[in-house]
């Protein structure tokens, strides 16, 4: 897997651009597809785990005014905070996250991203996860819990389970969704049959995770 890079990414691939968001990929080049992501609600524009990107703030403004930015992951930091400063705009925290690094002034995540609900879906001492979820537009952001890079699928799936919930997918948190479009944060997204990529990949979990990490130590040893 090739190291990450930092700083403001000059090559970046968009994968959405409409009325209501803007999503892409910094270095697309990297194995995981770092990915993020903008929403317009009625109070602003909220843009979630953000790896930054030289175009970046046209693409914003073309969605309107920035109201913050959102922390779905504890270790997705990224480019957070420099978004944040640049906007003068707070970083928005689910408070079970406890404390962060972040070098930018920080608000809890209550009573904001009118349009989306704010679902946890991992609260491990290591791991902290939200999903967003719109049931109205059938959008939904599920950080790292899924995703469609080749580290995440095995087989023909589109979508994927982290190998480390394998094991114990967020059945019980995400399994009652039916997203017409779903976006990650490790990959572009789906934007045609979702709800199916996502119930295949919530209920193949546990038995295609032997084939997963085949593929992975394969890949490791060649």
């Amino acid at each position: 897997m090739p190291m990450k890079q930092s700083g403001t990414a000059d090559a970046y691939e968009v994968v959405r651009e409409d009325d209501d968001g803007f999503g892409w990929i910094a270095y697309p080049e990297e194995g995981m597809q770092r990915a993020s992501h903008a929403f317009r609600t009625d109070d602003g524009v909220y843009v979630i785990d953000p790896v930054d990107i030289a175009d970046l703030d046209d693409h914003l403004a073309a969605l309107g005014d920035v109201a913050g930015v959102v922390l779905t992951l504890d270790r997705h930091e990224r480019d957070c905070a420099a978004v944040a400063r640049r906007h003068d705009v707070p970083v928005f925290v689910p408070e079970f996250f406890g404390k962060t690094s972040l070098d930018a002034e920080t608000k809890p995540l209550r009573g904001v991203l009118d349009r989306f609900s704010v679902i946890p879906v991992v609260n491990w001492p290591f791991w902290n996860e939200i999903a967003l979820w719109d049931d109205e537009s059938g959008e939904l952001w599920v950080s790292e819990a899924v995703g469609t890079v080749d580290y995440y699928t095995t087989g023909d799936e589109e979508l994927g389970v982290h190998p480390m919930l394998r094991a114990v997918p967020p059945r019980k948190k995400l399994g009652d969704l039916s997203p017409g479009e779903l976006y990650c944060a490790h990959g572009a997204g789906i934007t045609k049959g979702a709800t199916g990529a996502l119930q295949d990949a919530l209920s193949g979990s546990r038995k295609r995770m032997f084939g997963l990490y085949a593929k992975t130590l394969k890949s490791a040893l060649s």
